[in-house]
């Protein structure tokens, strides 16, 4: 650190502490505060300097930032400060965790119903239950719940927050941490703030990025991409009744937050507090490529945002810090790295889920492969979220670069997994819905449930059993690879039971013109109440998926700790990787073919030829035949064990 900011640093924070100290009525509370401040400033000070410090008040934000820390800081209950002090720091990347999502009301009901489930979630093997959106939000155009009305309000039909703080205690005692979103890039125009900023509040107007004409936003619409360009074309809304423009990057009715006015970091600093002193355990923070502003630029990835996110995890560790953050960044894989480490501690890897649906529909796995020894490693101390599908469209994120290094053109491979996922291209198993289709830019994504676009729904139609135990093999080998390959795996509930699209959305004005709704289904309790018939369907998913996540909690390497080491196996239809931790190590091999599939033994990491391989999930021995190679069934997934 320069001279100068060191001296800055050191000056500052002999300014602060007798002001801070004086917040604090306990001497443990404040010792404990104190040995963290000494601990994190010396990283936050430089951080809320690079985003405020030209501001002549900025001195006043700075203390009114660290005062907002330690007033929520001393509101935490004893049981969430055992919990900052007791849990160790690699909690969330043991092979332990396995995480479940779903909307509350959609799954549920409300609150009580989420309680009623906890049974359920214990006997899949879940450590980790996201909840989506659950806050109040306004009843009809609400995008989801990522319309935010209130952050301190569950959604009156849902239940009430003190519901979700039992809840909270109650899933931690069974060995559950409760995630929840943070949508913090915007709120819905029926939030507090806006409806002020509305009534003409200057201070409050200020939260926003208002504009008296078009001249502003037109030129930043030069730079910007359309997000839903056939729900809401453009990045700016006209308000008739303030005769201004406001800036909506998703939908009209969510305002983007001005996060250059330190009032609103201050704000929402609040509102993650008052949230993690519910006892949530992980923010999964919403849209964070787009919290900063630049003209001519395209709005996404600044370094801002980077800042912003940073400084926002350090005052986590000052007031809460057994809380993490989980970064939802859906754009070049490049930039999705840029947010893990100083900023997230876990991920979601949007790049591995694309990867894995294009490996499903070219039976190859080059691009699978090649992009995750590129890409995969990430830094010590931070795990990946490893996902199948989740509430979103899938948008085909790899990065053109490493596609033009296997001689794919990026564009034209786009529109053959368009093409693919919605039954378009002959021989598709898929049944999926086009999502945001761009007539200018030919851009597309796909909707559409895990088990419909791995081919079940269309094998089911079909009545032919064939199909159906392929479809089922290639649900299994999804699940797999994402249980195997390091991180948490996150299973989007109702996948494990085979649920298909729901295509009821249509009959609803609200949702009609948005397809992500067909992969949004109620649970269904007949699908659930056949899991333990192995015959069934549902039953035949679930018992495979729990017994892996069985497996797998019992197997080091397969923490986030652990290391992969991405094979070349002389088969372009077989991935082949090593998870190596804490001594162990286990070779997993994936056939993204419905034809059997061999593999050279010689091309495979060296072990003793005299001595077989056994397969963890079978509990089988896996000897090559004669000619020396080892045979996968169609879609089978082997993780094996051998001597060195």
């Amino acid at each position: 650190m320069p001279d100068t900011l060191s001296h800055a640093v050191h000056q500052s924070l002999a300014r602060l502490r007798p002001r801070l100290r004086a917040l604090f009525t306990d001497d443990s509370l404040w010792q404990t505060f104190s040995e963290r401040l000494d601990q994190h400033y010396a990283a936050l000070f430089p951080l809320l300097l690079r985003l405020y410090g030209t501001r002549y008040d900025f001195f006043f934000w700075l203390e009114q930032i660290l005062g907002t820390a330690a007033r929520y800081f001393q509101e935490r209950s004893p049981a969430l400060h055992a919990l900052d002090a007791t849990r160790p720091p690699n909690w969330f990347q043991t092979q332990s965790m396995v995480g479940g999502v779903c909307y509350v009301d959609l799954y549920a009901g409300n609150l009580a119903g989420i309680r009623k489930q906890i049974p359920y979630f214990k006997e899949l093997g879940l450590t980790y239950l996201h909840l989506m959106p659950l806050f109040r939000c306004p009843p009809e155009q609400n995008d989801g719940g990522y319309a935010v009305s209130s952050f301190r309000e569950v959604n009156p039909t849902l239940g009430t927050m003190a519901e979700l703080a039992e809840l909270a205690d109650l899933l931690r005692a069974e060995g559950i941490s409760l995630v929840l979103d943070l949508v913090f890039n915007h709120t819905s125009d029926e939030h507090e703030w806006a409806i002020k900023a509305r009534s003409g509040d200057p201070d409050y107007q200020d939260f926003y990025y208002f504009f008296p004409d078009r001249t502003l936003p037109d030129q930043y619409e030069r730079t910007l991409r359309e997000i839903f360009p056939e729900q809401a074309p453009g990045s700016f809304t006209y308000l008739p009744d303030l005769d201004q423009w406001v800036w909506t990057t998703f939908n009209t009715f969510q305002w983007d937050l001005n996060y250059r006015n330190p009032a609103v970091f201050d704000a929402m600093l609040g509102e993650m507090l008052f949230l993690a002193n519910q006892g949530v355990e992980v923010l999964r923070l919403d849209a964070v490529a787009f919290i900063w502003k630049e003209l001519g630029t395209a709005c996404e990835n600044l370094p801002q945002a980077h800042d912003i996110i940073a400084a926002y995890n350090l005052l986590l560790r000052l007031a809460a810090p057994a809380l993490i953050f989980k970064s939802e960044a859906i754009v070049h894989p490049d930039e999705v790295a840029k947010y893990i480490g100083r900023e997230c501690q876990i991920s979601y890897h949007p790049t591995l889920m694309v990867l894995l649906w294009e490996a499903l529909a070219t039976r190859q796995v080059r691009l699978l492969r090649h992009t995750m020894a590129k890409r995969f490693a990430i830094p010590h101390g931070t795990a990946w979220v490893n996902y199948i599908r989740c509430h979103d469209d899938i948008g085909w994120s790899f990065a053109d670069e490493d596609a033009a290094e296997l001689g794919i053109y990026g564009y034209d491979h786009r529109q053959f997994l368009n093409a693919f996922y919605t039954g378009r291209f002959e021989g598709s198993f898929a049944v999926g819905l086009p999502f945001n289709y761009n007539p200018r830019t030919g851009d597309m994504r796909i909707s559409g449930m895990l088990a419909s676009l791995a081919g079940l729904e269309q094998a089911q139609a079909s009545g032919d059993p064939t199909l159906i135990d392929l479809a089922l093999s290639r649900i299994h080998l999804l699940h797999a690879l994402i249980m195997a390959v390091g991180g948490i795996p996150l299973i989007y509930l109702g996948d494990e039971l085979g649920m298909t699209n729901d295509y009821t959305f249509r009959t609803n004005a609200a949702k009609a013109n948005d397809s992500r709704w067909v992969h949004r289904p109620k649970a269904s309790a007949n699908l659930k109440a056949q899991r333990h018939d192995p015959q069934s369907v549902a039953g035949a998913l679930f018992g495979a998926i729990r017994h892996m996540i069985r497996v797998r909690k019992a197997h080091a390497a397969f923490s986030a700790e652990g290391r992969a080491a991405w094979l070349e196996c002389g088969n372009p239809h077989v991935l082949a990787f090593e998870r190596t931790h804490a001594g162990e190590t286990i070779l997993v091999l994936a056939n993204f073919s419905e034809l059997p599939q061999t593999v050279a033994r010689r091309m495979l990491p060296a072990a003793d030829p005299r001595t077989p391989y056994h397969d963890l999930l079978s509990g089988e021995s896996v000897q090559p035949d004669s000619a020396g190679e080892l045979l996968l069934q169609p879609y089978a997934v082997l993780w094996l064990t051998y001597t060195r």
